[in-house]
Parts: structure tokens; C-alpha cells; sequence
């Protein structure tokens, strides 16, 4: 399906690698404005290179921890600066921490809500008021398949996670008058750096890590990113516009809750 996203402006959070960055170059090859924020500079700088190379419309990197409140509203301002609006938001900032619960510390599930949950509120809370103004505005929030069903020792990610999901209701309730679509994308196990990191961890190829943790996926293999790119491009499309207040799956099959 062929998708225009010219005239709209795109943020994706945590958009210097894996999901992020599929969905930041898949908006770009659409025609969108985008602009991607994550915390490393060098990560950044090649992913904005990259997206370059296919975009067909301005692209912007942007420094900032959105963990902090602080950086947040830096960032918006720096979008704001550089394309004077903000029509499409992707909350995808955050990498997956669990263990058992007593080992848990309060540090710990500070760090996951202030990384996630509390980087979507501020974010849409900065957004949503032009979103209402215009009539238009298309809201996505990665999560995980663990926000439906979370096994044991999944702790703190699906905790926030699920609270990411009731978001994305309540804000779909409360945006639907204005056209504001808000929706959620589930993943299950899709190629990504963190994977590599846990192959490395165990001592394994992560060619054998991926076949381990494919097992019980219905598809027998990880996605890809831009397999999530596609999904989250025909959701913020015209294409997508009679769709908000859903959480997707698009994990090959592997979640037994729809």
C-alpha cells in the first residue's frame, strides 16, 4: 500500500535504533517531517544519516533523556523551532527491565515509569493541545505484548507497560472528538540491539539467541522493524483513520491474548 505523509509532522521517541528508527525512516519515505529524540549522540547522528539517505522531507535529531521532564520540554521546543508543529507523536522510548518481584528495587520501578509511562504523558500532554486545536493528530504508544499478559518475573516493564495500555484508552476517549487517534503497538520479539546485548550476556550467537526465543512464535521467526514500521505507518495514515483506542499485537502470532 502506498502511503503519502506529506505535510505531517512525526516525533519517535527513542528513534536512533531498532523499532524507532524502522518507524522514523518508514515516515520519511512517506513524505513526513520527522523528527527522532533519544539520549546518545553518536547512535543520533548515524541514524539521522540513515534516514536521510530515503527521506523525501526534512529529518531532525534531537538530543534528550526523556526521562527527565526537563529534556522533554527542550525537545518539544527544538521540533517546534525547526517544523512549527507536531501532527503525529510515537512514544517508543524505553528498554525492558524485569526480575523477580522482591528483587525489584524502588529505584528501579521509578526509572521504568519515569522512562515510559511518565515520558508519554509528558510528551502527549505538551502535544495535545495543537492536536485539539487542528482537528488532527495520530498518537501511537509501544509497548509490550506482557502489557496484556505478563508472566511472572516480569517486573517493572509489563507493570508499565499495562499502564501505557489504560493510557492509550483513556486518551482515545478523550481524543476522539477532536480526530485524535490514539493507539498502541504490542511487540513480541522483534530484531533489536537489546537482543544482541542478551545473546552476548549468555555467550551465544545471536543467531541462536533469535532461535531459542522463536520457539513458540506461531510464524517461527522475530519480526523485523520494519514490519512494526509498516503497522505504525498505516495507523498514523488516512488509511488508518477510523481506528483508535485498540492495542495490536504485532508479534507473529506469539501473545495468546488478543
Amino acid at each position: 500500500m502506498e502511503i503519502d505523509l506529506r505535510g505531517r509532522v512525526a516525533v519517535v521517541t527513542g528513534g536512533s535504533k531498532g523499532v524507532g528508527l524502522g518507524v522514523a525512516k518508514r515516515f520519511a519515505a512517506s513524505g513526513a517531517d520527522v523528527a527522532i529524540v533519544a539520549r546518545g549522540r553518536e547512535g543520533l547522528d548515524a541514524a539521522l544519516a540513515s534516514i536521510r539517505a530515503i527521506a523525501r522531507a526534512r529529518v531532525l535529531a534531537v538530543q534528550a533523556d526523556v526521562a527527565l521532564r526537563d529534556d522533554i520540554e527542550r525537545a518539544y521546543a527544538e521540533v517546534m523551532a525547526a517544523f512549527g508543529r507536531i501532527d503525529i507523536l510515537i512514544n517508543n522510548a524505553g528498554v525492558s527491565r524485569s526480575g523477580p518481584f522482591e528483587e525489584v528495587s524502588d529505584a528501579m520501578w521509578q526509572e521504568d515509569f519515569d522512562q515510559k509511562f511518565f515520558a508519554a504523558i509528558r510528551f502527549t500532554r505538551l502535544v495535545w493541545p495543537q492536536l485539539k486545536a487542528r482537528r488532527w493528530g495520530r498518537i501511537i504508544n509501544t509497548l509490550n505484548i506482557g502489557a496484556k499478559a505478563p508472566r511472572a518475573a516480569s517486573a517493572p516493564t509489563t507493570v508499565t507497560r499495562a499502564a501505557g495500555l489504560a493510557l492509550t484508552k483513556v486518551l482515545a476517549g478523550e481524543g476522539g472528538p477532536f480526530n485524535i487517534l490514539v493507539n498502541a503497538l504490542l511487540i513480541g520479539l522483534i530484531e533489536a540491539d537489546q537482543h544482541v546485548r542478551g545473546a552476548a550476556r549468555l555467550g551465544i550467537s545471536i543467531e541462536d539467541y533469535m532461535r531459542q526465543r522463536s520457539k513458540e512464535i506461531p510464524l517461527g521467526r522475530p519480526g523485523r522493524a520494519e514490519e512494526f514500521a509498516n503497522t505504525a505507518c498505516f495507523l498514523v495514515s488516512e488509511a488508518g483513520s477510523y481506528i483508535t483506542g485498540t492495542a495490536i499485537n504485532v508479534d507473529g502470532g506469539l501473545s495468546r491474548v488478543v
